[in-house]
């Protein structure tokens, strides 16, 4: 099944930290199909607002149908969307991009910010021994929930938890080592990774966080340098929604 655009109920949402919500949302048709890294497009129902606010995939529940959504209050849209109760439905496209690759490997997962609500379905699905690896700037979320399919190690940038700095930094603190690294958060944690990972001959995905208009491909403005040409667009560009989010970290420009 492909993407489909539908009116979905709201099951319910609550706030999970500053800014940051939790809201499950009923779509069978999509999350039947859904699957780790992928995304859909919320719509808000303000005529003014026309272009959708991408969402990252961040739990699915094929037998319930629902989809979990995490995400941070940055502007008029996502806030629309953090009033939303039981009594609302809003409208939602997905599922979008092209999700991770699943290996059996033994896996290092990272997450940053925002970055770390998809890692937790991934972490749900992947049958292998793994590490996980949350780096926050001043409050954490979510970290109780990953503990529940491996060990987790934290970096906060004012060290109120876990190693004071990066996930990089937690990494080289705690020895973490893997075969595989799966990755999403902001573009300098991802170049640090991208290095850490080209040094030490590990393969890595990483899941790039883009502002996205039409979330399908068309309007290619949400491009990211690559390594090779483009089938569609005819020079070094990948299309985040589209080619990605998810990309083998060599295949990117960072």
């Amino acid at each position: 099944m492909g993407k489909v655009k539908i009116s979905a109920d709201i099951v319910r949402q609550e706030n999970i930290a500053t800014d940051i919500f939790s809201l499950i949302i009923r779509a069978e048709e999509i999350a039947a199909s859904a699957k780790p890294g992928q995304f859909v497009d919320l719509y808000s129902s303000d005529g003014s607002r026309l272009l959708p606010r991408p969402i990252s995939i961040c739990g699915i529940d094929k037998d319930a149908g629902t989809l979990r959504l995490v995400y941070r209050v940055a502007g008029k849209g996502t806030k629309e969307f953090s009033t939303l109760t039981s009594d609302h439905q809003i409208d939602v496209l997905g599922p979008l991009g092209n999700g991770f690759t699943l290996s059996d490997k033994k896996a290092i997962i990272i997450g940053g910010g925002i970055g770390i609500p998809p890692m937790l379905q991934l972490a749900k699905s992947l049958d292998c021994e793994k590490s996980i690896v949350l780096g926050y700037r001043d409050e954490e979320f979510l970290s109780t929930e990953f503990k529940k399919y491996g060990t987790v190690y934290m970096s906060s940038d004012n060290g109120a938890f876990g190693v004071k700095g990066t996930v990089m930094d937690a990494i080289k603190e705690y020895g973490i080592t893997g075969d595989v690294i799966y990755a999403c958060g902001p573009l300098p944690m991802l170049r640090a990774i991208k290095e850490y990972a080209a040094e030490n001959n590990i393969d890595a995905q990483i899941s790039l966080e883009e502002r996205m208009a039409c979330g399908i491909g068309a309007c290619l403005g949400c491009v990211c340098s690559s390594t090779d040409v483009d089938d569609h667009s005819k020079v070094k560009n990948k299309r985040v929604c589209k080619d990605g989010p998810v990309f083998y970290a060599e295949e990117v420009e960072l």
